[in-house]
């Protein structure tokens, strides 16, 4: 019978079942072995606690080590293992021995250190006499500001880890990345270099103690995804749509008459409104309010610089098209203003949604820096709108956003910033630079392996604005060591250069980015010369660059569905 099982016709399709079910158990048993070597120092700690409590003259000795074994065993995941231990060590407690409870006790760490360093920032005299310059001045406000806003992140985390931390573990992972965004940017921003190191040491054990947060939160999810625990996921414990979110908003958001006709303020130059101005509309907006608030801008030029800020939540601005309701300003790096403050609209409310409108800063080429958006609020979205500047047009500085359907114009870096971001079915419209310049339309800004930011480039297409024969074009540069940026299944004309990509500095990339092109098309989508980087890929497969998708990558198969915005959520 052995002989003649050789020649037996096998099934295709069952074999194929067989095959992945053994790959699939050997994957999962190498994997549940490493994992709970990692879990059994912990749990070993635990035991070993108890078991010493019935001699009293070893427990408090034995009680330490215990202690000590599973704080080393978590931080050994982390960049910064020292002040990870050092920090964690003197205040557990043998209760706190669980890696997600050591997280949660880093989280207070991190925190604790950050309200420090605010603190010192807000005090420090001799940095507010010293201080004359008014850029300088303008840095170090937004440093404040920023650092408020790492503030409201950390105590948004520590405040979701009440339950299960895996229930949180998405929005955790993308606050604890803008966290240390916040605190890289405010020492970006500083072009004092005193005052830069001054910052830096500020910052140091708080940044130190972020990261590590971030890498312990990291390493649990990546341990209950491999272990198939992705179950426990999927928010059973609190419903996580917001209460405005009801089948006749969704018609509302759909339906571009029935919007304007319902909105809950109106702004019009001609006075045919309740505002003038779209500042003067949002000082209406209630604070904190989980109730969407509609303002429609009908047609017209506002010239006007607007911040929705943070405690302006579920802001939706609509207007009578990208290119007919357009938001101007011309604030500038060049004339004194540090560049995340040129921003013409800039967005800090969380939920905020802008539909059928134009974003522009019109200072030109010459003045480099110059911002038409700026968004750092979580889960917002851009429908149908137009971004219209030169260098550094568009910032997606943090958390998760989603922009479909839109036109963004620039020359240098002109999508930029560190967070989680999809562009999906966009126009992107590289237009001339300064003489001698070339062209990069991303540049991303991800520094630390952990987090979960990256620009992603969807169906979207790639043409000139104007004449462009004579400037190099680049698919982008990276800003910061992890810079992440993939392009998949859009049409890139042939303005782009055969190389793909431009270095930041010196004549290559660190070996630490990742760099993707997938199934795009058109003459500039050709690969055979795009320059030779450990980190650029131009043959993965198709579960890897599902992995930046709207629904795996910023989690958008439910916020964005439910704001009724038109998304595809997969390949």
């Amino acid at each position: 019978m052995s002989s003649l099982k050789a020649y037996v016709k096998v099934d295709e399709n069952e074999q194929a079942r067989l095959e992945a079910c053994r790959r699939t158990r050997k994957r999962i048993t190498i994997i549940s072995l490493s994992s709970m070597l990692l879990v059994a120092i912990v749990v070993g700690a635990v035991v070993g606690t108890g078991v010493f409590r019935k001699n009293p003259i070893n427990n408090d000795a034995q009680q330490a080590k215990s202690i000590s074994t599973a704080v080393k065993a978590v931080c050994d995941v982390t960049l910064y293992k020292d002040s990870c231990y050092n920090s964690l060590a003197p205040v557990a407690k043998s209760g706190q021995l669980k890696p997600e409870d050591l997280f949660k006790l880093s989280m207070q760490m991190a925190f604790n250190e950050l309200s420090k360093a605010s603190q010192r920032l807000r005090n420090d005299a001799s940095l507010s006499g010293s201080v004359t310059e008014n850029k300088t001045i303008s840095e170090l406000g937004n440093c404040r500001d920023l650092l408020s806003l790492a503030m409201d992140h950390l105590n948004n985390s520590l405040y979701h880890t009440g339950g299960n931390v895996l229930d949180a573990v998405d929005d955790l992972r993308t606050w604890l990345s803008s966290v240390a965004t916040y605190q890289q940017t405010c020492i970006d921003e500083l072009e004092d270099g005193k005052l830069k190191a001054t910052l830096q040491a500020y910052l140091l054990n708080s940044a130190e103690l972020t990261s590590n947060s971030l890498a312990i939160i990291t390493w649990i999810y990546r341990v209950a995804s491999s272990m198939k625990m992705r179950r426990l996921l999927n928010y059973n414990t609190r419903d996580k749509t917001p209460k405005w979110f009801h089948p006749k908003d969704r018609k509302l958001v759909q339906s571009s008459s029935d919007f304007k006709r319902k909105a809950d303020a109106v702004v019009a130059k001609d006075g045919t409104g309740k505002y003038k101005t779209i500042g003067a509309a949002l000082k209406s907006v209630s604070d904190k309010s989980s109730k969407r608030f509609v303002i429609y801008v009908k047609k017209g030029v506002y010239v006007e610089n607007v911040r929705v800020e943070k405690s302006k939540w579920n802001v939706m601005i609509v207007g009578d098209g990208m290119n007919t309701t357009i938001v101007s300003g011309k604030l500038n790096f060049v004339d004194g203003t540090p560049t995340f403050s040129t921003a013409t609209f800039a967005v800090f409310g969380k939920g905020f949604i802008a539909r059928d409108m134009g974003f522009r800063n019109t200072a030109g080429a010459i003045k480099h820096q110059a911002v038409a958006l700026m968004s750092t609020a979580d889960q917002s979205i851009f429908y149908r709108c137009s971004f219209d500047a030169f260098q550094d047009t568009l910032y997606a500085h943090s958390n998760r956003q989603f922009y479909r359907e839109c036109d963004i114009y620039g020359t240098v870096d002109f999508i930029f910033g560190n967070s989680a971001v999809v562009f999906q079915n966009c126009n992107i419209f590289p237009r001339q630079p300064l003489n001698g310049q070339k062209n990069t339309i991303t540049a991303q800004g991800r520094f630390d392996p952990n987090q979960n930011t990256g620009i992603s480039v969807q169906n979207c297409t790639i043409l000139p604005f104007g004449n462009l024969k004579s400037v190099q074009t680049y698919l982008g540069r990276p800003w910061k060591n992890y810079s992440t940026t993939i392009f998949m299944q859009s049409m890139m004309g042939s303005l782009i250069d055969p190389s793909g990509w431009l270095p930041w500095t010196g004549n290559t990339a660190p070996p630490t980015i990742f760099y993707v092109e997938y199934q795009n098309l058109g003459p500039g989508a050709s690969t055979k010369k795009r320059v030779h980087w450990k980190g650029l890929k131009t043959n993965v497969a198709n579960k890897v660059v599902t992995q930046y998708t709207t629904k795996s990558f910023i989690q958008g198969g439910k916020w964005i569905q439910d704001t009724g915005t038109t998304y595809k959520n997969g390949l």
